[in-house]
């Protein structure tokens, strides 16, 4: 073999040291790599001539040859190892912790903003002559509908709406986790005598969820029961609730007729901000209406002599109004940035 042919050896190698040290990835290095070492690499290229040598010399630049792939191959797990360890630098870099900051400790605890809201609506309710109580949130069919003059064929007793416990009552009724506050207000009345006026408040469970709507979310329920009342009562009661919750007093009110089993007459009670996020918009706020004398039946008062008007909230969709949040969900990701705000 020449002298040129035999200095090849030693170039390669030191093309493939600097070739390597060039490349500033894994993936350009493996690119770098097989004009080294590739089927049509500098060394498979000499690899054919060595056929057209004597024996001697074959075996002489055959051992050489082996040597240089064994240098090329060290470089290049040498310079595979650098930018491995250049990489995981880079990573801890960009993921430090300043272990020499102080700590952040623990701050000090405040009431999530449902359960602000759920204490305001008390509050004012008890600056009006309202009792308040709460109940059980595992009730029986009875009491949550039966009672409340729901017809066995309502949409809201299926599975798809309630969730029903696999279990009975001692009395062997079906048990199931309330969908609304209004079984206390049975309750209530039974070991209470009128003139009686409550609220109610607590979690309710249903089978629904979306930006909207929580599969357990909590209501406040209004109960006045008296000889003389009328929904004049329930008109004044309830806008004079609005604008105490929400502070202001520009609040339009609206009663529509609607259909509740338990209430007859019954309305949708929608209101109107005239400054703000939200205004001119009619917003839907409250189920009410006069007590169906089934229920008042069932309370065990005389129809004849007594009346009374309910109405029903959701305390989320309060506190979405007067905070502004239109996804009720965040109410319950336990999120500390958006809990803060109502600090």
């Amino acid at each position: 073999m020449p002298k040129s042919a035999q200095m090849d050896f030693e170039h390669i190698v030191a093309n493939a040291r600097d070739a390597f040290a060039q490349a500033e990835d894994i993936v350009s290095l493996e690119n770098v790599k097989a004009r080294f070492l590739g089927k049509s690499g500098q060394l498979s290229t000499l690899l054919k001539t060595l056929s057209a040598l004597d024996v001697a010399a074959r075996k002489r630049e055959g051992a050489r040859m082996n040597a240089a792939k064994q240098q090329i191959e060290e470089l290049l797990r040498a310079r595979r190892e650098e930018l491995k360890h250049a990489l995981m630098q880079r990573r801890l870099a960009a993921e430090a912790i300043d272990i020499t900051l102080p700590g952040r400790g623990i701050g000090p605890g405040t009431l999530h903003p449902v359960m602000n809201s759920w204490e305001r609506v008390e509050n004012i309710f008890r600056s009006i002559g309202f009792d308040v109580t709460d109940g059980l949130e595992i009730e029986t069919e009875w009491y949550n509908f039966t009672a409340l003059n729901s017809p066995e064929n309502h949409p809201a007793r299926s599975m798809q709406d309630t969730f029903y416990i696999d279990a009975c009552s001692e009395q062997g009724e079906r048990l199931l986790l309330r969908t609304h506050t209004s079984p206390m207000q049975i309750r209530y009345v039974r070991t209470h005598r009128p003139p009686l006026r409550v609220i109610t408040a607590g979690r309710t469970y249903r089978v629904d969820s979306d930006a909207t709507h929580a599969p357990m979310f909590h209501q406040v329920e209004g109960l006045w029961i008296d000889e003389r009342i009328s929904f004049a009562e329930l008109k004044g009661v309830y806008i004079h609730f609005l604008h105490q919750f929400f502070e202001c007093n520009d609040i339009q009110v609206r009663f529509r007729p609607s259909y509740f089993p338990f209430t007859e007459p019954s309305a949708e009670i929608d209101m109107k901000f005239e400054r703000g996020r939200y205004a001119g918009r009619w917003l839907e706020v409250s189920g009410a209406g006069q007590v169906h004398p089934n229920v008042l039946c069932n309370m065990g008062l005389d129809p004849e002599r007594y009346m009374g008007f309910a109405f029903g909230s959701g305390l989320e969709r309060l506190t979405m109004l007067r905070y502004g949040v239109e996804d009720l969900r965040l109410f319950f990701e336990g999120d500390i940035r958006f809990l803060q705000q109502f600090a």
